[in-house]
């Protein structure tokens, strides 16, 4: 299975596969056009750029990367320098913005939780972690963040809140979280509603939704034989339902119900679900 990524401009996809033989990431021209231009018909737009500068010819290779049906085509890339290249010729008001921001991809934080979030599956550790347990979720967290926050891995001492709403009070966090672990996982509903739990418990100052993530995926992995095909779940959607989620669980049961997929050993559908959690946490 190759390895494949996806990163998010302004709510655009931009696809990315790694290549053994150039041993390196290259980026997938069709969605660059899309994410610089906002073209509704990348195909053809790239097609036309292609045709008018002979030079993008000699800069693409192709290789294959799954489409929105679903099937695998071969696809014009570019590498990095090709990128450069491909971002100078498309004329775009988003050119500096989009250049930076790749750039600035590869450096940041997020950038590099997101890849120790990926050896975490890749290295095998996933199967070290306990499931559905508090000591679990510290394992997830410490993890992926690990070497980036100073916390990693550690239950929060301070009160939080967000957009007004407030997390678990400290005072009573290390009880709320042994409550938390003793509910039930036996049905989805079950499962979903220690999901829910935790995250109103939010253990971590920072990092909680894309750790419980994983943590829930553990859970339906081990006693339901599924998981959660993440890339099936738009960004807007899941964020109301989740805030929802604190009066009323049934809007997020119904959209991670309609996600649920039994290829769970997919390398595919784990790594686009990383990447789409990781989205979910973006400002953009």
């Amino acid at each position: 299975m190759q390895k494949t990524s996806i990163r998010f401009f302004e709510d655009i996809p931009v696809r990315a596969v790694w290549d053994d033989k150039s041993s390196k990431w290259w980026f997938c021209a069709m969605d660059i056009a899309e994410a610089l231009t906002k073209t509704k018909n990348s195909r053809v737009y790239w097609a036309t750029i292609k045709r008018r500068n002979p030079q993008l010819i000699a800069i693409c290779k192709q290789l294959k990367l799954k489409a929105k049906d679903g099937k695998s085509y071969n696809t014009d890339v570019v590498d990095e320098a090709g990128l450069n290249t491909v971002i100078a010729i498309i004329p775009s008001k988003k050119a500096e913005v989009f250049a930076k921001w790749m750039k600035d991809m590869e450096t940041s934080l997020d950038e590099k939780s997101k890849q120790k979030a990926y050896e975490l599956f890749e290295s095998g550790f996933i199967d070290n972690i306990e499931v559905g347990t508090v000591k679990g979720l510290q394992q997830i967290h410490a993890y992926i963040f690990g070497g980036l926050y100073d916390f990693a891995g550690q239950i929060r001492t301070v009160n939080i809140s967000k957009d007004g709403f407030a997390f678990a009070n400290v005072q009573f966090l290390h009880e709320t979280l042994e409550s938390i672990e003793k509910m039930p996982e036996d049905t989805f509903e079950d499962i979903v509603r220690k999901y829910v739990e935790m995250n109103v418990a939010h253990p971590f100052q920072e990092g909680n939704g894309r750790s419980t993530r994983i943590w829930l995926d553990l859970m339906l992995k081990r006693d339901l034989k599924k998981c959660i095909d993440w890339s099936k779940i738009d960004k807007r959607d899941y964020l109301s339902a989740m805030q929802k989620s604190v009066t009323d669980s049934q809007m997020i049961y119904r959209l991670l119900e309609s996600a649920l997929t039994d290829d769970i050993n997919n390398r595919e559908v784990i790594i686009k679900g990383i990447d789409y959690s990781y989205y979910y946490e973006s400002e953009e």
